[in-house]
């Protein structure tokens, strides 16, 4: 009876319990939801993260606060949300360096990419540019890698910061081009391309919604695209494999991530929505303008893409004998 007695106390607690989350997910949001950008404003991130979040305000009837935490290439701001309360008021714009590079990079990362976040969606992928200033005497992927050769050190290279895509990009393009280029890192898209286009740092791969305007002005050049086939964004570029570097690809993603525990519920009707938002005209002709091919994936869909994507800048990242204490 004992036995009995206690058994039925748990299973109506954790009735109790269940019906709990219930009701907090089909009330959520009833307050406004923290939104948060693990880099500085300005840059492809924020960029795409301001536009969600202010299409999520008006679908969901609450404010999606955009909170800019930059800092240890993503992670500061990615750390603070996995150790937030799981309750969908705090989210994040997760990217592939706060999560298929951070894990294999940092040696002391302060959180598990993937079982301290619940993913909601992928949004889509951005594609890559190699840009160099105009000074530079390098047409072509080939010419730059002669000149890099001929210039030991000399050229200097910009990321995103320590661990970006950016970063591990130049690094593995270094590595198989076996040249020795100068790492030079910054807070964002935004402070890079500037010294970028002033000429104080040679070349950098970054997305093209920060650099197509850039060369589109003839302010850079624009050499090569890391995707591996040319990208509709700028298809009379070349990719970086088929100018000398068979193999070579980099893609940057973009994707929303709650803590790990959200209540499924709130997952749900979190995806939905967003996926209804990325089939919207203006959101799609906005981010495939900013060179950004749309995704919308389920949360199941992500999580495997994650793990896939981790396992790949894994190997890039010991390849290319990157680290960050």
């Amino acid at each position: 009876m004992r036995f009995m007695s206690s058994t039925r106390a748990v299973l109506t607690a954790l009735g109790v319990a269940l019906a709990a989350t219930s009701s907090l997910a089909q009330g959520w949001p009833t307050k406004p939801v923290r939104l948060v950008i693990p880099f500085p404003a300005g840059g492809s991130t924020d960029i795409v993260g301001r536009l969600l979040g202010d299409k999520l305000s008006q679908s969901l009837g609450q404010a999606f606060v955009i909170d800019n935490r930059a800092g240890a290439g993503g992670t500061t701001g990615s750390d603070l949300v996995a150790k937030a309360a799981p309750d969908g008021y705090t989210l994040l714009m997760g990217t592939s360096s706060t999560h298929a590079i951070a894990s294999s990079l940092y040696s002391k990362l302060p959180y598990d990419s993937i079982k301290d976040f619940s993913p909601v969606a992928l949004l889509g992928t951005a594609t890559i540019l190699l840009v160099t200033h105009p000074s530079v005497p390098a047409k072509s992927v080939g010419e730059l890698i002669a000149l890099a050769k001929a210039r030991p050190g000399q050229l200097m290279f910009g990321s995103t910061g320590n661990g970006s895509v950016s970063h591990l990009t130049a690094e593995h393009f270094r590595s198989l081009a076996g040249i020795d280029i100068q790492h030079v890192p910054y807070k964002g898209d935004s402070p890079m391309t500037m010294d970028l286009v002033s000429g104080r740092i040679a070349l950098a791969f970054g997305t093209a919604v920060a650099f197509l305007p850039y060369v589109q002005d003839g302010k850079l050049n624009a050499l090569a695209v890391t995707d591996a086939k040319p990208s509709p964004v700028a298809p009379r570029l070349p990719t970086v494999a088929a100018s000398g570097l068979p193999g070579f690809e980099a893609l940057q993603w973009f994707g929303i991530l709650a803590p790990a525990g959200t209540p499924k519920e709130i997952v749900a009707r979190l995806n939905g929505e967003i996926v209804k938002i990325l089939q919207m005209p203006d959101v799609r002709e906005r981010l495939q303008g900013l060179g950004i091919q749309i995704v919308g994936s389920s949360p199941d869909q992500f999580a495997g893409f994650m793990r896939t994507e981790t396992a790949k800048w894994g190997k890039i990242v010991r390849d290319s004998g990157a680290k960050v204490d």
